[in-house]
């Protein structure tokens, strides 16, 4: 037993207890890494009773620190907050509206071509605006479907 880890003076159970520890050390650590010179700035958060419950249950789940985790959710790029997904569901109203409109448009003009025998040039135009927004509502549900 290595005496860098103070272990050769412990029992053979108590010995593989610490070689786990520093086994998990290796590959993953509760509290962040520290940092030349420390850090020098801190953010207090209030939560109730039941939002500390949560919180410790993830932490422990995670078998991180709630200050690590509380950390890494904020760090992490690919977390939607619910601002995010207001704001998506609010484009997808605001382009599916958008959509109803182009289509009422295509309706004159299907109706116009049945009319007249022939199909304007403009509608083209309004085609493209149709599958651009089509487009569009694609990507919002796709970015509510990942969330």
């Amino acid at each position: 037993m290595s005496p860098i880890f103070g272990v050769a003076a412990l029992g053979q159970g108590e010995a593989n207890t610490l070689t786990e520890k520093n086994e998990r050390r290796l590959f993953g650590r509760r509290r962040r890494a520290n940092v030349d010179g420390g850090r020098e700035k801190s953010y207090r958060v209030y939560v109730t009773a039941e939002e500390d419950a949560q919180l410790r249950a993830r932490a422990v789940v995670a078998d991180v620190t709630v200050p690590r985790l509380l950390f890494e959710s904020a760090m992490n790029a690919n977390i939607e907050t619910t601002t995010d997904r207001k704001s998506a569901i609010a484009e997808l109203f605001v382009v599916t509206r958008l959509m109803a409109n182009v289509s009422n448009n295509v309706n004159q003009l299907a109706k116009f071509a049945n009319t007249e025998g022939q199909f304007p040039g403009a509608a083209a135009a309004v085609v493209a605006e149709y599958r651009a927004l089509a487009v569009k509502v694609e990507d919002v549900i796709d970015r509510l479907a990942d969330s």
